[in-house]
């Protein structure tokens, strides 16, 4: 026999003390007569018997796996013996929270143990609902058998579902707080990580480690030159500078984020009204229970009584399943603030803000129903199609009946309309900022909780699975217990609990915007980082420029040569050192006198003047709304040579229009389809009475067209053409997939349209446009309405619907034509029109259609004006035709292998032969604003340019042609579906693209991608980098990301992503540099982006002129201050050897502080206001950004001829003081520091290309500050000697010197062979 120690918790005492109050021997049998000796309970009648006269023990007086006391072990424990009794009860409930938080909680005198635990499809064996016990009370393995959906039939989120571990989320109830909270963050660091991660990045660079050793070793007394302060500040300031940058940039990111997560959303509030009453008249008994502080043990018990008389109230009236009375409030809270469990109403053009499971959907109107109910009826009856599965068309009550906030409710009252009617619980979503794709996806609520009112959603439990960055992939399962009365009694005959599977067409991912006009109620079952956008997202990442990796590699060598120069002159004043000086402390001495060879003050400028760049990008009129995020790569503009760039909304506006069409002898298009809109006038105007009253036939594609002219003007051939164009519009105006809805705007009522592909909408608006109407579709009829006329002209019975598939590329539909007037319909006579249209791409409608002589070259032209072509068809089916493939239509759809393909190939084979040709369609893409052109530049700018898209191959392909991506001397080479082809055909497609990789532009699907990555990476990214063009179809996120990564560590090279969708966060966090475009549904891109712009067009100025521009200052500006601190020592340099190589200061203290800011920064710094070119130069000419890339402006050729001037000036400046002047008196160092600023501040002034004001002025400001400076620096200088002739003519002959042979040298080198810059301005 079973007791009650068997399940017990593990770390449960063993047992208590004698005497003590002790139920840890109670038999099973004595908690519930219906258990037996294997555990299990029998019941005749199948269900859980409920005997009012033999009462059970109540729950609460049991508590599982504790005991009740320790006897005399604690007399605290047996004081309180009796309400600890009934307290570890509430400690145990209370641990006893399924995923979502929800207490267990059963009935009094329900059994204790589940009857039968074995679950068979969802139902208990004994027909009890297991929201009766087994949601609410953990069992051990060996009672509660077989664990349900999520790995557990208890409803412990941690149980496991198959590999991984699973959730149950119990509906209106708090979830535990192990899940994160609903917060988007794009900041890099936290308050704890800034720090120790800026520091380390900080250190990581060799220039900045160099000068910490530098100032630490200020510390030993021996190596100490001048004040500490001289060496340790300048580092602070450094550190404090980038440091201080990198925390504005983080907390700009955070703000951002803030107001992402501030965006606000309403959420339904489910309470028990019962419930709210006694929260509120325990709130008034607590109070009166505190005012008797001064009893203790009184005031104690009672608050322990009162929580057990919540908990019984909970265990009473609280069980999964009762609904009683519940309140239902709309509540609008913040994004961030949205947990697990929330169930969230959105409507129209919202931006989901987590992973959703739908609920119910309902629209806010009421449906047009123009069929009498009796047709209704009929078509329903008669209806043998694929849309057999709801025949229910109830009309959906008008959504005036639902309130806004605030808004309380009974569950009697329901929230929403619980209406079934045709269209209800579907909806579209966009996820164009999840996975790139533009076509629109419908999603559907489960049946099971579609028909629920907004109070029965407390009845709900969904089983999710652990979170996956998989977006298209989704298993669960929905439960939805049995009524239940206050008592928790069920008012179900049924006590089954229901179940329901959930797959991803149930779902709606945080990201994805609802594109119906309607409105959802879905559940929350991830959210922040559990969700799928976030897992498909890399973390952000701390970012350095090239030039910064550049200048790093040229400081080791500066360090190098100072380390080479100590020791030299160590080595030539003598090994054996002096007397109280160690060699290696002599050398130790001069490295920290050269230290200035190494200038600290070159990250100062750098930062400053990257901050500067930032200011210049966001100040400029021509690029409004740029916003630059990351302050410290703005030089990495200037090098791009890879261009990843998303399509939709970056290069597109994912907006289609109808642009032509040809219908075999003539072609329409731009002006010509005011044509087009006569022939459709005059094609449904016949039977056409003046009288407004009177009923007009309906037309069948057998009706004979009617010219509105007459007489000879009216020709064979015009009727011809008349009736071909007519056919063709009436084929676009019903084969499709699109629904009407009606919506208000601004007091109006406008017409919008559904449909999970722009194409199809573009298509039904371009029909409307000449002249025919979609006005009303539901699962069974299309009706057509004249614009005209304003009247009925066609009213259509659905069949069949044969949907777009990637595979297939094509659509089809079988109609029935009713016939008669309006008044008067029938679509029952057996002369009643049944056709068969189709659509789909040109390669697999070739040879569907009849045989022609035009398809071919008309889809091929319309390809080149980058036209997504679809060729339209037709084929009437007599009735017995069609009975014969609905036949077999319907056998196949009921095999249980190779259902698919089984089904294609009864279509393929009754209908996809012969079909008439109607017409082609050409649709267009609408490209961003000036994108053509700015493709064009950009390529002339010796950028390769990528193009990374989830969308279709055949998409990518007509944009890729459109924008110019491709031109028109380039072959498209396209590779798909590798994965299923022989191995062969990846070296062939490899060697094909390596014998042309000039003349090739590579188009690729991301199955394909997928398997060269996996097999053949190096050979396909050597061969891939190469071609100027590369259109990457069906990408995951992950996979963009992979892409930009291999390209910058195969190739070396800078590389900028550029997208606006959520989809897009992954390659732009994982780019050299990463630009996010604002989309129109979300800032994702943008936030996550080091520069955020508003269209495509702008990314040409923001490369061309600002990211060339940034790179040339700081590299013209990196190398002056390397020059000017290199001079400077090698004035030391100079000095020690005149003074018998002792290491002591030439420079002291403010000299040396002074020199390299008060009296040389400014002028220096005014650089970065130099220019080469003016902007239209810059545009005119993209081959000047080229030219960068080579890395010209600052190399290891560069470096050395500064390197050589300055050795040169600082010796002639030295030498000739040292000469000319006492050596080793204030005077030579009055003379040679004066000669050492004029040399600096007229550098700068040969060094600019295009003068600013600004530079004039901190030229002469500089010039005045020093001269108003001398009287000051008595204690260096010889004042009375500085007012003399005498220094004047040394310092101007020395100055001289030291600047003619150099300027000299650098005009004869630009005439003989001039920069780029000066041949573009004719210099």
């Amino acid at each position: 026999m079973s007791r009650a120690h068997e399940y017990h918790q593990p770390n449960a005492p063993d047992s208590p003390n004698e005497g003590s109050d002790s139920d840890v021997e109670l038999d099973l049998e004595e908690l519930d007569p219906g258990v037996a000796q294997n555990g299990h309970v029998y019941y005749g009648d199948g269900r859980i018997k409920q005997d009012q006269s033999k009462r059970h023990i109540p729950l609460r007086n049991l508590r599982v796996g504790r005991t009740r006391g320790f006897g005399r072990q604690d007399r605290k424990r047996d004081i309180y013996d009796g309400e600890e009794d009934a307290h570890g009860l509430l400690d145990e409930t209370l641990g006893q929270r399924d995923s979502a938080g929800s207490l267990g909680t059963v009935e009094d005198d329900a059994p204790l143990l589940n009857p039968d635990a074995r679950r068979r499809s969802g139902v208990y064996a004994d027909g009890g609902p297991r929201g009766f016990l087994s949601s609410q009370l953990r069992l051990p393995d060996f009672i509660s058998g077989e664990s349900g959906p999520g790995g557990s039939v208890t409803g412990d989120s941690g149980a496991t579902q198959g590999n991984g571990t699973s959730r149950n989320i119990s509906i209106g109830q708090d979830p535990p707080p192990r899940f994160p909270p609903n917060a988007v963050s794009n900041a890099k660091y936290t308050i704890w990580s800034f720090l120790p991660r800026t520091l380390y990045n900080e250190f990581s660079f060799f220039f900045n480690l160099y000068f910490l050793l530098v100032a630490l070793s200020q510390i030993i007394k021996p190596l100490r030159i001048g004040y500490i302060s001289t060496y340790t500040v300048p580092l602070a300031f450094v550190l404090a500078v980038t440091l201080g940058k990198e925390a504005l940039d983080d907390i700009a990111r955070r703000r951002r984020d803030t107001e992402a997560n501030k965006e606000e959303y309403t959420v339904l509030r489910l309470r028990d009204y019962k419930k709210i009453k006694r929260n509120q008249g325990r709130g008034k008994r607590q109070s009166h229970l505190q005012s008797r502080k001064g009893h203790n043990r009184g005031a104690s018990k009672g608050a322990r009584l009162d929580a057990i008389e919540e908990e019984e109230a909970n265990l009473g009236g609280d069980a999964q399943g009762a609904t009683r009375s519940i309140v239902v409030d709309e509540i609008d809270i913040k994004s961030r603030d949205l947990k697990v469990g929330d169930v969230v109403k959105l409507g129209k053009d919202r931006r989901v803000p987590a992973d959703l499971v739908i609920l119910k959907s309902y629209t806010a109107e009421t449906s047009i129903t123009p069929i009498s109910l009796s047709e209704t009826q009929e078509v329903l009856s008669e209806h043998t199609g694929l849309l057999d599965e709801n025949n229910d068309d109830t009309p959906v009550p008008d959504s005036s009946a639902v309130e806004t906030k605030p808004r309380s409710s009974t569950a009697a009252e329901s929230l929403p309309p619980s209406a079934e009617s045709g269209g209800v619980g579907e909806t579209f979503i966009r996820t164009d900022q999840l996975d790139g794709e533009t076509d629109w996806k419908l999603r559907i609520a489960s049946p099971l909780t579609q028909s629920l009112d907004a109070g029965d959603f407390t009845r709900l439990k969904i089983v999710a699975g652990r979170p996956s960055k998989e977006v298209n992939e989704f298993v669960g399962t929905v439960e939805l217990a049995p009524k239940a009365d206050a008592a928790g009694n069920s008012t179900d005959t049924d006590l089954t609990v229901q179940s329901a599977p959930l797959s991803i067409d149930n779902t709606a991912w945080a990201n994805t915007v609802l594109a119906s006009n309607a409105t959802v109620l879905a559940v929350v079952v991830y959210t922040g980082a559990q969700t799928r956008q976030a897992l498909s997202t890399s973390p952000s990442r701390s970012k350095a420029g090239l030039l910064e990796h550049e200048i790093n590699n040229l400081t080791k060598i500066l360090c190098a040569l100072t380390l080479a120069l100590s020791v030299v002159l160590v080595a030539i004043r003598g090994i054996e050192g002096r007397p109280g000086q160690e060699w290696y402390v002599a050398v130790m001495r001069f490295l920290i006198l050269f230290s200035t060879i190494v200038p600290i003050s070159l990250r100062v400028n750098l930062d400053m003047g990257k901050t500067v760049y930032a200011r210049f990008i966001e100040r400029d009129r021509d690029i409004p709304g740029t916003v630059v995020r990351t302050s410290t790569i703005p030089e990495e503009l200037g090098r791009i040579e890879y261009l990843l760039s998303d399509k939709t909304g970056t290069l597109t506006q994912n907006e289609m229009d109808l642009k032509k069409i040809h219908v075999g002898t003539v072609s329409y298009a731009n002006e010509a389809m005011d044509e087009v809109r006569s022939y459709v006038r005059q094609g449904f105007s016949a039977g056409i009475s003046s009288d407004a009253t009177q009923s007009i036939s309906l037309f069948t594609p057998s009706s004979n067209y009617l010219s509105g002219s007459t007489g000879a003007s009216t020709t064979r051939t015009r009727r011809e053409i008349g009736s071909r164009v007519r056919d063709l519009v009436l084929a676009l105006a019903l084969c499709h997939n699109v629904t009407p809805s009606t919506e208000d705007q601004e007091g109006q009522s406008v017409t919008t349209y559904q449909a999970s592909s722009p194409d199809e909408i573009a298509i039904v608006r371009w029909a409307e446009s000449v002249g025919l109407r979609l006005l009303h579709r539901d699962r069974h009829t299309i009706t057509l309405q004249s614009v005209d006329t304003s009247r009925v002209v066609v009213r259509v019975k659905i069949l069949d619907v044969f949907p777009f598939t990637s595979a297939g590329k094509r659509m089809g539909i079988i109609l029935q034509y009713y016939q008669g007037t309006e008044s008067l319909l029938s679509s029952t006579d057996s002369a009643a029109e049944i056709w068969f249209y189709q659509k789909g791409a040109d390669t697999v409608m070739t040879s569907i259609v009849a045989a022609n002589d035009w398809l071919d070259e008309e889809t091929a032209n319309m390809a080149r004006e980058g036209l997504r072509t679809l060729v339209v068809g037709r084929k009437k089916l007599s009735k017995q035709q069609y009975q014969e493939f609905s036949a077999r239509y319907k056998q196949a759809s009921m095999s249980l292998q190779n259902r698919d393909s089984s089904m294609a190939q009864v279509i393929k084979d009754s209908l996809e032969h012969n079909l008439e040709l109607l017409g082609v369609t050409g649709v267009e893409d609408k490209l961003q604003k000036d994108v053509k052109s700015s493709l064009e530049l950009l390529r002339n700018a010796g950028i390769k340019i990528w193009m990374l898209t989830g969308d279709k191959v055949e998409t990518a392909r007509c944009v890729a042609i459109s924008a110019k991506l491709v031109s028109r001397t380039q072959y498209i080479h396209t590779v798909t579906q590798l994965s299923s082809a022989p191995e062969s055909a990846a070296l062939d497609a490899l060697s094909f693209l390596r014998s042309k990789p000039d003349s090739t532009a590579l188009l690729i699907d991301g199955d394909s991608l997928s398997h060269f990555l996996a097999y053949h990476r190096q050979d396909f990214v050597s061969v891939a980098v190469l071609l100027p063009a590369v259109i990457a179809c069906r990408c995951s996120p992950t996979q963009k990301a992979d892409i930009a990564t291999l390209i910058r560590k195969f190739t070396k090279k800078r590389v900028l992503c550029i997208g606006d969708g959520g989809n897009d966060v992954s390659m732009i966090q994982a780019a050299d540099v990463g630009v996010g475009i604002v989309g129109k549904e979300g800032r994702q891109a943008s936030l996550a982006a080091d520069f955020s712009i508003t269209t495509f067009h702008h990314l040409t100025k923001l490369l061309v002129w600002h990211g060339r521009n940034s790179y040339k200052r700081s590299a013209k500006l990196a190398q002056f201050v390397i020059h000017r601190g290199l001079i400077i020592s090698v004035c030391q340099t100079f000095y020690s050897i005149a003074t018998q190589i002792e290491p002591h200061a030439l420079y002291r203290d403010w000299l040396l502080v002074g020199y390299a800011t008060v009296y040389t920064m400014a002028p220096v710094f005014s650089l970065v206001l130099d220019k080469d070119v003016d902007e239209g130069l810059a545009n005119l000419y993209p081959e000047l950004y080229k030219e960068l890339t080579t890395g010209k402006s600052l190399s290891y050729r560069t470096f050395f001829v500064w390197v050589a001037v300055s050795i040169y000036q600082g010796g002639i400046i030295q030498g000739l003081s040292q000469i000319l002047v006492d050596l080793d008196s204030p005077r030579m160092v009055s003379v040679s520091f004066t000669v050492l600023v004029i040399n600096e501040l007229i550098m700068v002034a040969f060094e600019i290309v295009t003068w600013h004001w600004l530079m004039a002025v901190t030229i002469i400001g500089t010039t005045i500050i020093y001269v108003g400076s001398i009287p000051f620096l008595g204690g260096y200088f010889d004042l009375g000697y500085v007012w003399s002739w005498a220094f004047a003519w040394r310092v101007a002959a020395i100055s001289a010197i030291s600047l003619l042979p150099p300027y000299c040298i650098k005009v004869l080198r630009r005439t003989l062979n001039p920069p780029s810059y000066r041949k573009v301005q004719g210099l």
